[in-house]
């Protein structure tokens, strides 16, 4: 159980249930509706609000946790996690059900930044780029498998029962993580404000404002996927979780190219990316006039969808590592940290759109968050470029008595200037 295969399998399971328990409102957002009698937009919120505690709540604890070992700060985590799903499978009333989610919420973000911690510490260099793509595949993983599974369970059986089984997946997962994961790593112990020096970086706060223009394109339609494969594209409701299922491989491809492009300069080709995207997005006006193009269209959406992941990721750890190593938790969260504050704006904004004026108009508004990431992606790699400009300069001083041939310094001083 101690080998990297295996340790690197549980850390995609450690994503994978948190994939599940978060993308799960997508697949039972009718059905959540109907059991609380309220409307599908405003069970849609429960998407902005687990965002947006995801994203506030992981520095914090991001902080609190410097003193304590990644090993069992995970466990704890794990533990919250697995009740407050508890939770949401016993809600008796809308509100509670709030609860449960903001509950889930709070530790998903730093329950991920330890997993990516982790894999940046068990994988080899040459693994590193290949682990974390595959620990933000476990997300695709469960779009593919979890969302449409939970959705055929909630309309065959009960939308609790799907809550039930996440619970159930996350305590197995727990078990192998607490049987195969190293106990010894420790946070480096720093102050808050120390950690957020990190941030004041360009090339950080730059890549972490790509990650959310990235997210809230991409969730002001994702949100609402399900009214508009059966609504706007007129599938039916049995159909659905097929067409979940298949978007859910996109998003395996997706996050399997993301890989790709984080070892050949894939920030570089984030703007060819996010124009695609915009030019897709203008595109699904036509939706419900054309049924299986409109279907292709949306499939596609979802191949760019997590082509950010890992060469963002990899870049806040290069950073991090080389610069701010006070910091290197904190980097691992950043990503999802902004992908979460992007999901929070994409989906509020993707409810204002639907109730203002239908799902007609989701594709031109997600269109606007893809412009602003093509200038930002140019920008980014505008301040890549410069700092990697500004070489150290090295004044070597060396004694008389050092002899070039037979490379002895036992006489020698060495001075260097940077």
């Amino acid at each position: 159980m101690r080998s990297f295969k295996f340790r690197a399998t549980v850390l995609i399971l450690i994503a994978f249930v948190l994939g599940c328990s978060e993308f799960i409102v997508v697949g039972i957002l009718n059905d959540l509706a109907h059991q609380f009698d309220k409307s599908v937009t405003t069970v849609g919120y429960l998407v902005t609000i687990f965002a947006f505690v995801y994203a506030f709540s992981t520095p914090i604890l991001t902080a609190l946790i410097a003193k304590f070992r990644y090993f069992w700060s995970l466990f704890w985590f794990m533990i919250i996690f697995i009740l407050s799903n508890l939770m949401s499978f016993i809600a008796p009333n809308y509100n509670f059900l709030i609860v449960s989610r903001i509950m889930t919420a709070l530790v998903s973000g730093i329950i991920i930044s330890l997993a990516l911690i982790f894999a940046n510490l068990i994988a080899p260099l040459e693994k590193r780029a290949w682990l974390v793509s595959w620990v933000f595949s476990g997300f695709s993983i469960a779009s593919v498998f979890g969302v449409p599974l939970s959705t055929w369970i909630s309309t065959t059986f009960n939308w609790r029962i799907s809550f039930a089984v996440i619970t159930l997946a996350s305590i197995v997962t727990l078990i192998l993580f607490t049987l195969s994961m190293p106990k010894a790593p420790v946070a480096k112990n720093s102050k808050l404000l120390e950690q957020l020096t990190l941030v004041r970086d360009s090339r950080i706060w730059l890549g972490s404002l790509l990650v959310m223009l990235s997210a809230s394109g991409i969730y002001v339609f994702y949100t609402y996927l399900r009214p508009i494969l059966t609504t706007e594209l007129g599938f039916s409701t049995d159909s659905l979780s097929i067409l979940l299922f298949v978007f859910g491989l996109m998003s395996i491809i997706s996050n399997q190219a993301s890989g790709y492009l984080a070892e050949n300069d894939g920030l570089l080709r984030m703007p060819l990316v996010y124009s695609c995207q915009v030019i897709l997005f203008i595109l699904m006006i036509f939706l419900p006039y054309v049924k299986w193009l409109g279907l292709l269209l949306i499939l596609l959406l979802g191949i760019t969808m997590y082509l950010l992941n890992a060469p963002v990721q990899v870049h806040f750890f290069s950073v991090a590592e080389k610069e701010y190593p006070q910091s290197l938790v904190l980097s691992s969260s950043l990503n999802s940290i902004f992908f979460n504050f992007g999901i929070s704006l994409g989906s509020a904004t993707g409810g204002i759109l639907v109730t203002n004026h239908g799902l007609a108009v989701i594709g031109p508004g997600a269109s606007g968050f893809a412009l602003l990431a093509i200038i930002t992606a140019i920008l980014l790699n505008r301040e890549i470029k410069r700092h990697n400009r500004i070489k150290p300069g090295i004044t070597v001083e060396v004694d008389e008595g050092y002899d070039i041939n037979q490379g002895n310094m036992s006489d020698s001083k060495l001075n260097g200037k940077v």
